[in-house]
């Protein structure tokens, strides 16, 4: 038994072997350095590697890559970032691209004007990123997977081979935009369903306004409604149909029933006049003005507007779309632009690892404090929320209500004049002045789908 003030001497071969293991011990816990949210950061050794970063500029864009990048290098010791960033940044690297010498990373939204990306998913020229979100994340110790927004990656697989050529980083709702402060005042309820958004229809025109209006001759702002109220009816299996130009999709009952809403608001007198011929600007500004209850859009209509004049107490809000019938499942449009890394890019690693740090909690706040986004986290929005407004922190809080985020994605085809968005959407304008019905529209869709699908055979 050992007494209380009095030691025992260590053998010196006992002192070597605990010094030993004392030394290993060290050097584990510098490799796997637990952090103090106790999670493991084992970084890798990119010193003196260079990663050539090219982004598109647009809006604070800029300044988050300036910013971030000097995090980065600060972080990795001893490796370069170099940048290049364009408002039109993919002509300036097609060039590139073409010659097999593309930049490391490549940040550009995917509407991008030059489809270039598009061809490059076509031609195997983006890296499969399904690893990298497989991997750990760098600041907790689960997949990078398991950060992101419920569902958002299965949108990440375009070609339909199960590989993931996106990798999402800002991310937006899309809904019906209405005045927050006149419901409020007038004691109009907010509509839960079609029926009940429809009722106020009769309610508006009493009070000098009208129920809805769009931007007319970019008809295609619907998609903020149209998808998710085929899937509130017909579920993801109804947009699937579509997505791959299935016989039939267009004329189940889930497409029938949405596109029987655009004929009820035209033949009841509830669209706005004049909206088919106007332009987004035009619309947006009578909307503010007044002119009609709802518009569809997405947040940034705050940003874009922010110099219109408006009704008196103007307050934005956000509607996802209604339901058909209480208890259906709600469905809200998103979107997201995305982080891309070439096959051929020189420094791959490197390029996965600075994908990933975009992910990270304290870089994802540096973003929002930049660029006034949110990053696609689950908790992304609560990361943003002091740099943000109200209602885009509203429109992507309702993710964490129950309501179902959705990307309608076009099976990828071969290239092709045709174009089945424009037969969708454009067709909204004649449903409204009453030169098409909603059975022309569904035959002229099932037309250009036959014709796809076969192309795609």
């Amino acid at each position: 038994m050992r007494r209380p003030g009095k030691t025992r001497a260590i053998p010196f071969r006992m002192y070597v072997i605990l010094l030993a293991l004392l030394v290993l011990a060290a050097c584990s816990k510098t490799q796997d350095q637990p952090d103090q949210a106790g999670t493991r950061q084992m970084k890798k050794d990119f010193a003196k590697k260079e990663l050539n970063v090219a982004v598109f500029e647009g809006g604070q864009s800029k300044d988050y890559w300036i910013a971030v990048i000097q995090k980065f290098e600060n972080d990795y010791p001893g490796i370069k970032v170099n940048l290049i960033s364009s408002p039109k940044i993919m002509e300036i690297l097609k060039p590139q691209i073409v010659t097999g010498n593309p930049p490391d990373f490549i940040y550009v939204p995917q509407s991008e004007s030059t489809q270039t990306i598009k061809a490059m998913m076509e031609d195997k020229l983006l890296l499969d990123l399904t690893e990298v979100f497989e991997d750990q994340a760098l600041d907790e110790d689960i997949p990078l997977k398991s950060k992101l927004i419920d569902g958002i990656l299965e949108y990440a697989k375009p070609m339909g081979d199960g590989k993931m050529y996106y990798a999402p980083l800002h991310t937006s709702s899309l809904g019906l935009i209405y005045n927050k402060n006149l419901f409020e005042e007038k004691g109009w309820k907010v509509p839960e369903t079609w029926d009940e958004f429809m009722e106020l229809g009769e309610i508006a025109k009493e009070d000098g306004r009208s129920l809805f209006t769009y931007q007319g001759i970019y008809a295609g702002y619907n998609e903020s409604v149209f998808w998710p109220a085929v899937a509130s009816q017909g579920g993801m299996e109804a947009i699937r149909k579509t997505e791959h130009y299935e016989p039939g999709a267009f004329k189940t009952e889930a497409v029938r029933r949405t596109m029987e809403l655009y004929e009820e608001i035209a033949r009841k007198g509830y669209l706005m006049p004049g909206t088919v011929a106007l332009n987004h600007i035009q619309a947006q500004a009578d909307f503010l003005q007044g002119k009609a209850l709802f518009i569809p859009c997405g947040t940034w209509i705050e940003n874009e507007m922010k110099d219109s004049p408006r009704e008196n107490g103007f307050e934005f809000g956000f509607l996802p779309p209604p339901v058909f019938e209480k208890g259906d499942k709600p469905y809200v449009t998103i979107f997201f632009d995305s982080m891309y890394i070439p096959a051929k890019a020189k420094n791959i690693e490197l390029a996965k690892e600075f994908l990933k740090y975009q992910y990270k909690e304290d870089v994802a706040r540096l973003n929002a404090e930049k660029t006034k986004n949110i990053v696609a986290l689950k908790n992304g929005a609560e990361i943003a929320k002091p740099y943000i407004s109200s209602v885009f922190y509203d429109s992507m809080k309702i993710m964490e209500h129950g309501v179902i985020p959705i990307i309608h994605q076009w099976r990828m085809t071969p290239r092709t004049t045709m174009n089945i968005n424009d037969d969708l959407w454009d067709t909204i304008g004649h449903i409204m002045d009453g030169t098409a019905t909603v059975e022309q529209w569904q035959e002229k869709l099932e037309k250009t789908s036959a014709a796809l699908r076969e192309l795609s055979s």
